[in-house]
């Protein structure tokens, strides 16, 4: 027979009044949990998305947008879908490591300029999740069996390096890039404090399209770089995020992991296929190191694989099989070098275009960092108050710093908003 409603609501409502006795007799388990702040990048998207301006802009997203603002998905990346598709692969695990085809070919897109250029038996590559797991992967090596546990990150950096590797358990420091008064490379800053960083301590270096300013070295003063390194006798953590979508050219944006390849330094690379391939959801990377001989990658490789046995066992599969169907053939390869070469085309033509309105408004500042900057993002050299005044006033959102994401600017709102800029500016 069946209670009636009354007595139903009466039950729960007892029920309820012995677990509240209970919670306050022994306390929550999760009661001294404090909120965590939020995402700075994430509160500028949904402050743009409740804004009803037409004209609004969103310069916070760091993903590569096509000029009509759209996300774009390659169409070699199409291409390659399809033909796993026809493939009918199953879906089994994938290796600890990944798939062995997909290692060798990022390896070879880093270290080599001949696409058909065998990688060297003294490097040792896994399959991560996208860039950030390969910086993950490399903390906790190097926390393991690095002979310094001092990580020496530029200033500033990407905003979760510094997470990463004090998560991995390394003891996180700085040193000078970033120069606020050009807007520019602090080289002679950056030279001073890399000489004094302690032997045997871990410096990392952004491969190309330095995260968040846009600045990067020239090649002569890589050079530089890399002998007073060498001098120094530190460890290289090179973060290559943005391989081809920086200038255009893999090779041009590899200079840096090459060269140190070539002047005998033994080093670790983190890669991502999230920006060149615009597979961004689909967390596919890429973790190597340049070790001194076959021997010492093969022990190494066994002790990387041992690290991410407990972390997430495998990586996912789909992702890798994407980048190895479009590294791995010729065809797809060349359309592929073409299609990221467009991308970094738009965001260089848009810095151009930004920087030419910013002159027809009128403004006596000097822009040229515009230009001068690479890749996706751009320290505009906004002050805070002027970076409140634009979202308040233009509906222009942003990141407090004065960074904007040039993937954001498009041939349809680049004037409005150099007029912006110039408006908070002059």
């Amino acid at each position: 027979m069946s209670r009636c409603p009354q007595a139903v609501f009466h039950a729960k409502n007892l029920l309820k009044q012995k677990e509240n006795i209970i919670a306050k007799r022994y306390g929550s388990w999760f009661s001294a949990v404090q909120m965590g702040p939020p995402d700075a990048i994430l509160g500028v998207t949904e402050a743009f998305k409740r804004d009803t301006n037409p004209k609004k802009i969103n310069l916070g997203v760091g993903a590569y947008r096509d000029d009509n603002g759209k996300p774009y998905v390659l169409p070699t990346v199409l291409q390659a879908e399809q033909n796993i598709l026809n493939a009918k692969l199953d879906k089994e695990y994938s290796a600890i490591g990944g798939n062995a085809d997909f290692c060798k070919l990022s390896a070879g897109l880093a270290l080599n300029a001949d696409a058909n250029a065998a990688v060297t038996p003294n490097v040792a590559t896994v399959q991560s999740i996208s860039g950030t797991g390969a910086l993950r992967i490399g903390g906790a090596f190097l926390n393991s069996f690095a002979q310094g546990k001092d990580i020496y990150l530029p200033t500033p950096s990407w905003g979760n390096h510094t997470p990463i590797f004090k998560h991995s358990g390394l003891n996180v420091k700085s040193y000078r890039y970033y120069e606020p008064k050009t807007c520019g490379f602090d080289f002679q800053g950056a030279l001073e404090d890399i000489s004094k960083i302690p032997e045997k301590s871990i410096i990392l270096l952004h491969a190309c399209a330095h995260n968040p300013t846009g600045v990067d070295p020239k090649p002569e003063q890589w050079e530089e770089l890399s002998q007073l390194i060498k001098k120094r006798n530190l460890y290289p953590f090179f973060d290559m995020a943005y391989q081809g979508f920086a200038s255009g050219s893999v090779d041009k944006d590899a200079f840096a992991v090459r060269l140190f390849a070539k002047e005998g330094h033994q080093f670790c690379l983190a890669q991502s296929y999230a920006k060149n391939m615009g597979l961004y959801g689909e967390r596919v990377g890429a973790f190597s190191l340049v070790c001194a001989d076959k021997d010492e990658a093969d022990r190494c490789m066994s002790q990387i694989k041992i690290l991410i046995r407990p972390m997430y066992s495998n990586p996912p599969i789909h992702g890798a099989h994407i980048v190895r169907e479009i590294l791995g053939k010729a065809d797809l390869r060349a359309q592929w070098l073409q299609e990221v070469k467009g991308m970094a085309d738009r965001i260089i033509s848009v810095r151009t275009a930004l920087k030419s309105n910013l002159e027809k408004e009128g403004s006596s500042k000097p822009w040229n960092h515009i230009v001068d900057q690479i890749g996706m993002f751009c320290f505009t050299g906004l002050k805070p108050q002027e970076c409140e005044r634009i979202t308040k006033d233009f509906s222009v959102y942003l990141t407090k710093d004065g960074r904007i994401s040039m993937a954001g600017v498009t041939s349809k709102n680049v004037e409005y908003l150099a007029h912006a800029i110039h408006a908070v500016t002059k």
